[in-house]
């Protein structure tokens, strides 16, 4: 037979939970226990203050040259909106332009509609060359070009070219010139080509639209005349078609001529009026009586 050998085992150890104190052993109770469990807590870190003196002063420079840039642009701006300002100069002369040919337009389609046009002829390109005296001659074109656009949409395409060809480019013609300082007599005579030009140009378009040589009723009314012109002075001769051509263009350039004369010292008077003499280059004898 096997003999038995009965070992003593001992209870291995069971945790004991902090809610039952009646099965804490004597020594257990006097240890004081936390509520709380213990966490893990790492010790701060100390970090490095800015002690250089070069740090700070970049910062501060930053700062100042930041607001210094935001001055800039708002002392920009104030300067754009002030009176010499390069914003409200152009503001201003697109408005002058806008309103001079507003007027324009208004006084030309009342005069045609009247009947009355032979009397307000002559201030019909006054408002170009003031514009282009007082703000060069791009502005001029811009009171030209929206006049006659006005003139397109209110009275059609023939009463814009009529005041395109007789009054438009006269009054530009004539403010380019005054603007850039050139001499009466080379103001006029080129003037003179330009309304001599664009009356050709409206006869040219009337006789289009009319379905009529005009031009041909002219010279052969200007034949008749000078045939019985010379018959009643003894002369027995015909003129020829070239010796009329001649003489309808030089009764035109007089013409002409002596209309943009005529608006040379109208204009002159009235600019000098306004204030604006200096900006003139009048002649001697003109300059006295004014």
């Amino acid at each position: 037979m096997i003999p038995l050998q009965i070992h003593h085992l001992t209870p291995p150890y069971l945790p004991i939970s902090q809610t039952t104190p009646h099965l804490l052993s004597p020594f257990s109770q006097r240890l004081p226990l936390s509520p709380k469990p213990n966490l893990l807590t790492f010790p701060p870190i100390p970090l490095p203050k800015p002690t250089s003196k070069l740090l700070r002063a970049s910062q501060s420079q930053s700062l100042f040259f930041g607001n210094e840039e935001d001055t800039a642009g708002i002392s920009s701006g104030l300067d754009d909106l002030s009176p010499n300002g390069v914003v409200y100069r152009k503001t201003l002369a697109l408005v002058e332009c806008s309103m001079f040919a507003a007027l324009t337009g208004l006084v030309y389609f009342l005069s045609n509609s009247l009947g009355i046009e032979n009397y307000f002829g002559c201030f019909f390109s006054l408002p170009i060359v003031i514009t282009s005296m007082r703000w060069g001659v791009a502005a001029g074109r811009k009171t030209m070009v929206a006049t006659t656009m006005l003139l397109l949409v209110l009275s059609g395409p023939l009463k814009a070219l009529t005041y395109l060809l007789k009054h438009g480019l006269v009054g530009f013609t004539m403010g380019s010139l005054w603007r850039s300082g050139a001499n009466w007599t080379v103001s006029v005579l080129l003037c003179a080509i330009v309304r001599a030009l664009g009356s050709v140009g409206y006869v040219l378009i009337t006789s289009f639209l009319i379905r009529e040589n005009i031009f041909a009723l002219i010279t052969i009314n200007i034949h008749a005349s000078l045939t019985f012109i010379f018959t009643a002075a003894g002369i027995y001769t015909v003129p020829s078609m070239e010796a009329i051509y001649a003489l309808f263009s030089i009764l035109v350039f007089i013409n002409s001529g002596s209309f943009t004369f005529l608006l040379h010292l109208l204009y002159a008077a009235f600019l000098s009026r306004l204030g604006m003499k200096a900006s003139l280059r009048l002649p001697r004898w003109l300059e006295k009586a004014i």
